[in-house]
């Protein structure tokens, strides 16, 4: 029983990106570190577009469902193989300035503000469906 609350998609989502967020809040602070580098080239984190794949799928046509299979006698269907993890990679797209660093703290300030706040989300999120599971287990209890 465990197992399977443990395991469930919700709970397997949440806790993933949570790990991307608190990895991509490490990466803006060392971005935002290395401002005066020479040559430093700023990181980023990709995961909710992996994230994305992972749940609809590559070729997914806009408004469609992916089938599901909820019964043993339904029709097969072949799971993800792709499993979303963080992913650590670096912009070398722009250089603004004389020194070769690509790093804007107005841009990794404000990254670091909605990555908090999406941070939370998920932290509250979690709690929540947590806080269900305990219910649900402890309702018949006296």
């Amino acid at each position: 029983m465990l197992d399977q609350i443990m395991n469930s998609p919700n709970f397997n989502y949440l806790s993933r990106a949570m790990t991307a967020a608190s990895m991509r809040q490490e990466v803006v602070a060392n971005n935002i570190a290395n401002v005066n580098t020479p040559n430093y080239r700023k990181k980023n984190v990709e995961f909710e577009d992996l994230l994305a794949r992972e749940i609809y799928g590559e070729k997914t046509p806009e408004g469609k469902l992916q089938m599901v299979q909820t019964h043993s006698k339904h029709l097969p269907y072949k799971p993800r193989e792709i499993h979303a993890t963080p992913t650590l990679v670096e912009d070398n797209t722009t250089i603004m300035r004389v020194d070769d660093n690509n790093v804007d703290v107005d841009i990794e300030m404000a990254t670091l503000a909605k990555n908090q706040i999406y941070y939370n989300a998920l932290a509250t999120e979690l709690g929540g469906y947590v806080s269900k599971m305990r219910n649900a287990i402890t309702s018949g209890q006296s």
